[in-house]
């Protein structure tokens, strides 16, 4: 979940003309794409999961939870460690905790402890909120200041490419050779051992991004004000909307994707697992990675906020589409959901951000917090898919999405008490 920084930073060196920073934004761009692998991998571990531990799907999606209680309990004191010590030192702890928590999947693996899992989710989620409080700010000042949009965009494009990559990797790696019916312990010990491959190469990539970041001169980027709690900030009726529409967004856009690969291989009988993730999974985040980049062009065109009213609302409907169509049709309507959905989280937090002024930090940090939304609401859909049906399930974001509509037609106005 890209976590954007709405400051202006400059750097702490002086500057230097004709400097290169080619090798230092190559590999802070490599963070944009390891971030993006690791948040798309787990719409497999959660289909992966059920039946080798024999866990409901409400069980099952406590990969999200796990996932974004990572984010959410160490956003903010990422922050502070990089405002007390530095930005690279910061990145190297968070390449270092995300390849400790790839590795601890051996364990779990060879354990066969969904436990465990759920705890190695947790640490490299806490390992991402280094990488992400410390990637935007980097990116801004590899080059010259004019160009820092073009850069970032740029960056943000590999995020994309992750998300596109990672379901082929689940389809080939984890679901290929472990479909059939794990009706005896060896069974369920070897589709567990299918995880371990992908993670630990995933560790090792970390580990050599580590390396390379360590041997490496980079620039600090200025650390501006420090973080400080100030309650006015709850008289910022637009933040505090803006935090409820992300919360929601969030947990939305996370289900669905939790639910992606299951609800395509119910939908439509006769569809692996294997092939639910290579084409279909991937098909949607294509069409979230588009949507995103046609959205930013669209708005030179359509006030940001409309166009959040708008997308949120045709999202809305197709998650009603979802819930009581058949076959194809809802399997198609869920996956349009990821053209739409591309925007919100760029546009809700620029539109929360906005005009806060010396609160913008403290600001920023409550919106990253509200990612937690991906923590709470897919367990419920979870719960409804188990006890009712999947295509029930999406009642949770179909709601969701009309809370954002609420933002993008009101709530984004600015007012204070």
């Amino acid at each position: 979940m890209p976590i954007v920084n709405a400051e202006t930073i400059t750097t702490s060196e002086p500057a230097t003309a004709n400097r290169s920073y080619l090798i230092p934004f190559i590999l802070v761009t490599s963070l944009f794409f390891l971030w993006g692998l690791a948040n798309i991998m787990n719409s497999a571990l959660i289909a992966h999961f059920q039946p080798v531990f024999e866990i409901s799907r409400a069980q099952a999606l406590l990969v999200e939870t796990a996932f974004y209680l990572g984010y959410f309990t160490i956003a903010i004191p990422a922050g502070l460690f990089m405002e007390k010590y530095s930005y690279k030192k910061g990145i190297l702890f968070g390449l270092i905790l995300y390849a400790c928590g790839a590795l601890l999947f051996i364990p779990a693996a060879k354990l066969m402890t969904f436990g465990f899992f759920l705890v190695a989710l947790y640490v490299i989620a806490s390992g991402l909120a280094f990488l992400e409080t410390a990637a935007n700010p980097y990116v801004t000042i590899l080059g010259k200041p004019e160009t820092a949009v073009q850069r970032l965009n740029f960056s943000q494009s590999f995020n994309g490419a992750a998300l596109v990559f990672g379901p082929w990797i689940a389809g080939q790696f984890i679901f290929s050779g472990n479909e059939a019916a794990m009706t005896t312990t060896a069974l369920k010990q070897q589709a567990a051992d299918a995880v371990i491959f992908p993670y630990v190469m995933l560790a090792v990539i970390v580990l050599m991004a580590a390396f390379l970041f360590f041997i490496t001169k980079m620039p600090e980027p200025n650390k501006g004000t420090s973080l400080r709690f100030d309650k006015a900030i709850f008289k910022k009726h637009h933040l505090m909307f803006a935090v409820l529409a992300q919360l929601f967004y969030v947990g939305g856009q996370v289900g669905i994707w939790g639910i992606t690969i299951n609800y395509v291989t119910e939908l439509i009988p006769g569809t692996s697992k294997e092939d639910a993730s290579k084409y279909y999974m991937a098909a949607g985040t294509i069409l979230f990675v588009s949507g995103r980049f046609l959205g930013t062009f669209i708005m030179t065109y359509i006030k940001d906020h409309k166009l959040l009213t708008i997308y949120a609302a045709i999202t809305s409907m197709l998650c009603f589409v979802g819930i009581f169509a058949e076959g194809t049709i809802a399997v198609y309507a869920l996956l349009a959901t990821n053209f739409f959905m591309s925007i919100m989280f760029p546009t809700i937090f620029g539109l929360g951000v906005r005009n806060l002024g010396e609160y913008t930090k403290l600001g920023s940090s409550l919106i990253i917090m509200s990612i937690v939304g991906g923590a709470i609401l897919p367990p419920l859909m979870g719960v409804i898919a188990d006890n009712i049906s999947i295509q029930q399930s999406l009642i949770i974001p179909a709601l969701s999405f009309i809370v954002v509509l609420f933002y993008g037609w009101s709530g984004y106005k600015i007012k204070t008490a």
